[in-house]
């Protein structure tokens, strides 16, 4: 059942995403950079971390996973280090992922060619 419910709901959220791109005029980087943005109102209100708990890996591996881990992270940085806390925390908790995302870019850019768009 843990596979069907991460299913469900990741899907959701990524055809929630679809639906933007097909029905406003919102550009993906507007839609993701608002992803990230809900999934830190979201934790911060109390409402993702029981949907990421319930939901698993398709509640934490989309953008708003994103959003949570960075209030989360802040979260504790902030009740062990005081205010210096907002400005680190976050990166701190995301730097493993952030981290594995730019070494996949760079491997990515070493193998493959680049092509004008034109």
């Amino acid at each position: 059942m843990n596979y069907l419910w991460a299913f469900l709901v990741g899907g959701a959220i990524c055809a929630v995403g679809q639906l933007f791109i097909d029905l406003t005029k919102l550009t993906p980087a507007r839609i993701l950079t608002g992803y990230v943005v809900a999934g830190v109102v979201l934790s911060a209100v109390g409402l993702y971390a029981p949907l990421a708990e319930f939901a698993g890996a398709g509640a934490s591996v989309p953008l708003l996973g994103f959003g949570h881990l960075l209030a989360k992270g802040v979260r504790t940085a902030v009740a062990e280090k005081g205010a210096v806390g907002i400005l680190t925390g976050g990166l701190t908790a995301a730097s493993a992922g952030i981290t594995a995302s730019l070494v996949c870019g760079v491997v990515c850019s070493l193998a493959g060619k680049s092509h004008d768009q034109n």
